[in-house]
């Protein structure tokens, strides 16, 4: 979102801002780690579009932040779901034999988030947000707004998601087929029912600090890792 950007833009040191189509990339280094930002917009084709650019551009892995509605029961607005994999699930082609959310010539109906940036992502949520339920789990992407009861206990039959939201599966989509590693981390904004507790544009502010948090961890446990 344009307001997590905005909160990691001012760390950034040796910024260099450029144009790549209709994204803005911003270059530079983020507690001395090189590091692209962009905003994705909203949508799969967004997702795709920017995740294509990045990975262009140079980018090895993606970490993708934002908000999303939840549909496991056990969460509550606050809380984070970092991904264990991702699916679309809006993608039918069941007339011609394939199970809901298989896209035709990809393996499975989902993608799977690169392991260790999931486990130091959860880790660093937990840390970094004690408040909150921290926990691993599907991400289901549409390019629909879910807001109603029936349709997220679909969801949750179905696929088994944690959330709901619309770009993660594309941006697993697009760094699967580079073979790029990514992992999705969502703040939830509401049940996906349409009754959010907590104002929308200020539930953004506080995604976007939070967002701050775990990007900065997730970059200093990567650089220590790669020290031992």
């Amino acid at each position: 979102m344009p307001e997590e950007v905005a909160t990691l833009l001012p760390l950034l040191q040796n910024r260099d801002s450029f144009q790549v189509g209709p994204f803005e990339l911003h270059d530079g280094f983020l507690d001395g780690h090189p590091v692209t930002l962009a905003v994705c917009g909203v949508g799969k084709a967004n997702a795709a579009a920017l995740t294509q650019a990045m990975l262009m551009h140079g980018c090895e892995r993606v970490v993708f932040t934002g908000v999303a509605g939840g549909l496991d029961p056990a969460l509550s607005v606050g809380d984070i779901v970092v991904s264990s994999d991702a699916v679309q699930h809006d993608v039918d082609v069941t007339a011609l034999g394939y199970e809901l959310g298989v896209v035709p010539g990809e393996e499975g109906v989902a993608w799977t988030a690169d392991q260790q940036l999931a486990a130091i992502a959860l880790e660093v949520a937990k840390e970094v947000v004690p408040d909150a339920n921290v926990l691993m789990g599907r991400v289901a992407s549409g390019d629909a707004f879910i807001a109603d009861d029936a349709r997220v206990a679909e969801l949750r039959t179905r696929f088994s998601a944690a959330c709901a939201e619309m770009e993660g599966a594309a941006v697993a989509q697009v760094c699967a087929r580079w073979g790029v590693p990514w992992v999705v981390i969502r703040s939830l904004s509401d049940a996906a029912n349409g009754e959010a507790s907590m104002d929308f544009r200020a539930f953004t502010q506080l995604a976007a600090g939070r967002a701050e948090k775990v990007v900065r961890g997730v970059l200093a446990r990567l650089s220590s890792e790669r020290q031992h």
